[in-house]
């Protein structure tokens, strides 16, 4: 069993819809509280926030996250009513492994793919520097760092050179399973990350592209990993290569933003704002005012 925190906004009796917070933590560390100020978002845009958690490397191996995920995402489903949650409006937004997750449930969840979970389908995914290919980054660690080494490995629990690791490497790679009938995604990714580098969001960007899929990629000029985490908390203790905190303190950053709509890439600016208004577009039928103020439960 999985802890689950909700942010709720107020309502007016009317019923919100939801997204759910995947935290980062290489798979094998971080619980729901790493997470930007879900209960201040909450309030700006009428969407209510789950912050969960989900079984890390150290506990269970792959497919054992995604499981989570999907449970949660069905969880809500099935009773978010009682919270005045609308469970035909869920939405995914995750940083780094929790991006992965994320990015994975939501394709998974729409894939044609015989035994997809069609019943944890979302309206749409925002995925902060996700991995897409761990196998990719396995094979680029430095000379002499096992698989074992890696969280990417760990979270696999095989080896990605035997056949075994290879097609537990494939069902856990978000490329996979891009479709026709992916949701829409918003994805942004410093250009100076070096424990995710920005190619893995360029890949899931043209693959969704590839599939006409809604999706938009913003490049952000200098950003390192973890930018969109609270200051003062890491998704990995390497604090020489991780920006904790720095979007909230600098509250815009010179992007790059690439569109599937629009072939020409543009230079524009950043913010907490962009993820918002995506989310807001994707799950409220109406243009979003601001709440002033935010409820807080925990199940």
């Amino acid at each position: 069993m999985q802890l689950m925190d909700l942010y709720l906004p107020e309502t007016g009796g009317l019923p919100v819809p939801v997204v759910l917070w995947l935290h980062g933590g290489g798979w094998f560390t971080g619980d729901r509280t790493l997470a930007p100020d879900l209960a201040g978002i909450a309030a700006r845009t009428g969407i209510a926030f789950a912050s969960i958690e989900y079984r890390l490397s150290g506990e269970a191996v792959f497919p054992a996250p995604l499981e989570d995920v999907i449970a949660a995402i069905r969880h809500l489903r099935a009773h978010g009513e009682q919270w005045g949650i609308d469970g035909r409006r869920i939405g995914l937004w995750g940083a780094s492994s929790g991006a992965h997750l994320a990015a994975l449930a939501g394709l998974a969840a729409s894939s044609t793919v015989a035994g997809a979970p069609a019943d944890a389908q979302v309206s749409c995914v925002a995925a902060c520097y996700p991995p897409v290919d761990l196998e990719l980054i396995i094979a680029t660690q430095p000379a002499g760092r096992r698989w074992q080494q890696t969280p990417e490995g760990r979270l696999l629990g095989e080896d990605p050179g035997t056949d075994a690791g290879r097609k537990a490497a494939q069902a856990a790679n978000p490329l996979t399973h891009v479709s026709q009938q992916a949701p829409p995604f918003l994805l942004c990714h410093g250009t100076a990350d070096a424990l995710v580098p920005p190619i893995h969001s360029q890949m899931l960007f043209e693959a969704l592209a590839s599939h006409s899929i809604d999706a938009r990629l913003y490049l952000l000029d200098g950003y390192r990993h973890g930018f969109v985490n609270p200051p003062g908390r890491l998704d990995v203790q390497i604090a020489a290569v991780m920006d904790d905190g720095r979007l909230q303190s600098e509250s815009n950053a010179a992007a790059v933003l690439r569109d599937t709509r629009d072939p020409e890439p543009r230079n524009t600016s950043f913010s907490f704002g962009d993820i918002e208004q995506f989310l807001a577009t994707h799950l409220r039928p109406c243009a979003l005012k601001p709440l002033e103020e935010s409820g807080e439960t925990a199940t």
